[in-house]
């Protein structure tokens, strides 16, 4: 996309001893060379042909330019490459490597699809077909690490967790947020960890209108994780982790008619778990004065709420917290759980380990801009939403392919920036296409590691 008052050419003239001439003039270049390593997982996986598998083509075939297949990945890729609106179509669309991951010649191939184009696209797409969409990602994640872990794990934990989208305009279904004081839509996300894995991986995007409970939909898409993962690893156990929003009898007793499941679930405070933890927090009180620092006791107790049908087992952290130059501050938490460790064991090590889901999470805000669902229709945004998960589940299998590297605990912006933001200029002939990378690239060697790890040899 050009914009003719927008000068190409640029003069420094006295930046340094002699002039210094800028020009952008080279058609066949990309500042995305490295995105090739998308291609290559996303082949591995199979994850956006499955997405264009599952969506109806409701076009008429003459007429058709850009197939679904093309559009999911066009979208896709561009995301996890940094350009989540689809204005970016415009400005990429005669990107050589953008074209080259869409299997289109990157010299002489067609423009990639327009703007109007992706927006019809993610307009057209009907709450069924999302549906499907939804469950192929879910699919395509287990599946992977089915292959990887030989259909053998010990221990699968699933985190399930709500985040606010902020909207700014006048979307379908965003409605106000007391809690999180904005108008919003409250998509939950679900990761799984497998065995003592540090990694988390998305497996599940369900984005939902601003004023839902955060129970909703939270049974459905458990049943279903759970069916998929039974079904991959017939003998594993399975630890589901949530917060104080899934604590109502409905996932309660769905969670204790699961076989060979356990959980821990914070649940906010009331007057009985008040008085509970009275006598605790007593003698939280009392160590932290005579100490100067924060304390916490901890014990556990049988509980039942009314609407409950039977006590659970409860865990108390009785806390006092005390900062500098600020006065003391009780802080009670409360975990409903199955597991029969000690209670600082279950608070400290299982429940306290979901925190790094919050990373995940900021991730997908911050580094894939998973909020952009700036769209009128919400089943649109709810597309946009399954591709920037399919768009970071691809960037978390080149963290994966990163291990014992420098970066296999990067961040993914920190990913996209040191392998995939490579400047290239590409080459075609009869025989083959060479992208030209640069020699003084820092992280070459991880580069060329993850690319043979995903089908490419030295050559």
């Amino acid at each position: 996309m050009n914009d003719p008052t927008v000068p190409h050419t640029v003069l420094f003239p006295d930046l340094f001893d002699t002039p210094l001439v800028a020009t952008f003039d080279q058609p066949h270049a990309s500042s995305d060379g490295g995105a090739v390593l998308l291609k290559a997982a996303d082949r591995r996986l199979g994850l956006t042909a499955a997405i264009a598998e599952v969506l109806t083509e409701g076009r008429t075939a003459a007429k058709i330019r850009h197939p679904l297949r093309a559009l999911v990945a066009q979208r896709v890729y561009g995301i996890a490459c940094g350009y989540p609106d689809a204005n970016d179509a415009d400005r990429l669309a005669d990107d050589p490597i953008q074209k080259l991951l869409l299997d289109r010649d990157p010299i002489t191939g067609g423009p990639l699809a327009s703007q109007p184009t992706i927006s019809r696209f993610e307009n057209g797409v009907s709450p069924r077909a999302l549906y499907r969409v939804g469950r192929e990602l879910a699919a395509c994640v287990i599946e992977r690490h089915q292959e990887r872990l030989r259909g053998r794990a010990r221990l699968i934990t699933i985190d399930l967790d709500p985040t606010d989208d902020p909207t700014h305009g006048a979307q379908q279904l965003t409605f106000f947020n007391g809690h999180y004081d904005t108008w919003c839509y409250l998509p939950a996300l679900a990761f799984l960890t497998f065995n003592d894995e540090a990694e988390q991986y998305l497996c599940a995007a369900v984005l939902r209108p601003g004023n839902v409970p955060a129970t909703c939909g939270a049974r459905g898409l458990l049943r279903r994780l759970l069916r998929l993962l039974r079904l991959a690893f017939p003998t594993a156990r399975f630890l589901v982790r949530l917060d104080g929003g899934y604590a109502s009898p409905e996932i309660l007793d769905f969670l204790d008619d699961e076989p060979r499941l356990d959980y821990v679930v914070a649940m906010a405070e009331n007057v009985v778990l008040t008085r509970l933890a009275e006598a605790a927090m007593t003698e939280a009180r009392q160590m932290s004065e005579a100490s100067g620092q924060t304390e916490h006791v901890y014990l556990d107790a049988a509980y039942a709420a009314k609407t409950w049908e039977q006590e659970r087992r409860m865990v108390i952290k009785a806390e006092v917290v005390r900062l500098a130059g600020r006065e003391p501050r009780d802080n009670a938490r409360f975990v409903i759980t199955t597991l029969r460790q000690t209670p600082r064991f279950v608070y400290e090590h299982v429940y306290c380990a979901r925190g790094d889901i919050e990373n995940r999470i900021k991730e997908l805000h911050h580094d894939l801009a998973i909020g952009r669902t700036s769209c009128t229709k919400f089943w649109a945004n709810q597309l946009r939403v399954l591709l920037t998960a399919a768009a970071y589940v691809l960037l978390q299998e080149l963290r994966l392919r990163a291990a014992r590297t420098r970066w296999a605990r990067a961040q993914v912006a920190t990913l996209r920036l040191r392998l995939l933001k490579l400047g290239a200029s590409v080459v075609t002939s009869v025989r083959r296409i060479v992208v030209h990378l640069p020699t003084s690239a820092p992280d070459r060697a991880t580069w060329c590691r993850i690319a043979c790890q995903l089908g490419a040899r030295p050559g």
